[in-house]
């Protein structure tokens, strides 16, 4: 007699607590900490570039938007490539590729190639972001999905944080260039970690690449009464936060407060704030409900820029911190919130929400410059405050859809 036909049954999700969930969490922090240490060195030494280079701050905010404009279109084919490749095997190449292109942008002598190497690291770059929230959501229990993503945005705060402090320290010691290379093996390391790490894919399933299917699928996500929303959110959010950023050195540096590139550069500690909120509020919204936990993280957004509306340093330090907890609580539960909506062509929904979230970086935070120019610091927060009265009400939209309270 023949043996029995076994039964196939499909692979367990990784669970919370197992020796795979630190694995993967492990990898993807590392991995996070790389793409945005690499991706935001650049943002404390705007100023820097303007003396050097003898530009503009809104030409000088071209070394991060042009970075994250190409990140941001380029995440649309990364997504696709890793539905047919592979999402572990795209994300490697990424890391790697990225840390490289740092290497080189140390030594470049002229403000146009800087500006095409940090080009071609927005091409690199686009592999992790989108590919992450894919694997994610696809190898991780559903109940934990909020906690991880929380974890990898913690991980991605954290990167942007060392990425902007280290940078202004070093530069004002050692100068920017040894500064933007120190970050560069930083990023090969975690490369090396991340490859080491992180579980293969057990609920992927690869695809033939067909344009007609790709196009179907973005269709599809833009066409769903949720999506679009979060999209929005994903550029309203962006845009706000990275002006911030992108300016508040330039108030820092001159009077009344007068500081050092070094200690500007402290000053993204308060990113510390940031990977407590998008670990916590993530959790919290996944148990108790995605609608209010996100309207609370804006709110705490905009309480924050106010503050640093103040002229007292204290105040304006404390305004940044309360801003950066609010913004990635935000991120944390929009993100994941996508990876829950969309039930298939996750990688596709992904890469369309950190679309919107890129282009708000790069159109928004140049623009910035402008509105600095202009109006000072009031200025800044009254473009950033603005959208995110607009976060709010598109917030309420979603709060008011009842397919999207999973």
């Amino acid at each position: 007699m023949s043996p029995p036909h076994e039964t196939l049954r499909t692979p367990p999700h990784i669970a919370p607590g197992s020796a795979a969930f630190v694995r993967t969490n492990l990898s993807l922090f590392a991995a996070g900490f790389s793409t945005f240490a690499l991706l935001y060195t650049v943002q404390p030494l705007l100023p820097v570039f303007t003396g050097e280079f003898h530009v503009s701050p809104a030409i000088s905010s071209l070394s991060l938007s042009v970075t994250t404009a190409l990140l941001a279109l380029s995440m649309l084919v990364a997504s696709a490539l890793s539905e047919s490749f592979g999402r572990k095997k795209v994300m490697t190449a990424s890391l790697f590729a990225s840390a490289l292109l740092q290497l080189v942008s140390a030594i470049l002598p002229a403000w146009w190639q800087l500006l095409a190497v940090r080009a071609l690291m927005g091409v690199s770059l686009s592999g992790l972001p989108a590919v992450a929230m894919a694997y994610v959501s696809e190898e991780i229990e559903p109940e934990a999905i909020g906690l991880a993503m929380g974890l990898y945005v913690g991980g991605s705060g954290f990167g942007g944080m060392a990425g902007r402090l280290l940078a202004g320290l070093f530069a004002d010691y050692l100068g920017w260039r040894p500064a933007v290379a120190i970050i560069a093996v930083l990023g090969i390391v975690c490369g090396a970690v991340f490859a080491a790490s992180l579980p293969p894919s057990r609920h992927f399933h690869p695809r033939v690449l067909a344009l007609d299917s790709l196009l179907g699928a973005y269709r599809a996500h833009l066409a769903d009464s949720g999506l679009p929303w979060l999209f929005a959110e994903a550029f309203l959010l962006m845009g706000s936060f990275v002006t911030v950023y992108n300016y508040i050195g330039y108030r820092l540096l001159a009077p009344p407060f007068s500081l050092s590139q070094a200690e500007v550069g402290l000053i993204f500690a308060v990113y510390l704030a940031g990977i407590f909120g998008s670990a916590w509020l993530g959790d919290l919204a996944a148990r108790v409900g995605r609608p209010r936990i996100f309207r609370a993280a804006l709110m705490i957004d905009l309480a924050g820029m106010v503050l640093t509306l103040s002229h007292d340093l204290g105040f304006v330090i404390l305004g940044v911190a309360v801003l950066t907890f609010g913004f990635f609580a935000a991120h944390s539960i929009a993100s994941s919130w996508v990876g829950v909506r969309a039930r298939h062509s996750r990688a596709q929904a992904s890469a369309l929400y950190l679309l919107l979230y890129y282009l708000g970086s790069s159109l928004v935070g140049s623009a910035g410059g402008l509105f600095w120019a202009e109006w000072a610091w009031p200025g800044v927060i009254g473009l950033t405050g603005g959208l995110l009265v607009l976060a709010l009400f598109a917030a309420h939209r979603l709060a008011r859809s009842a397919s999207m309270v999973e």
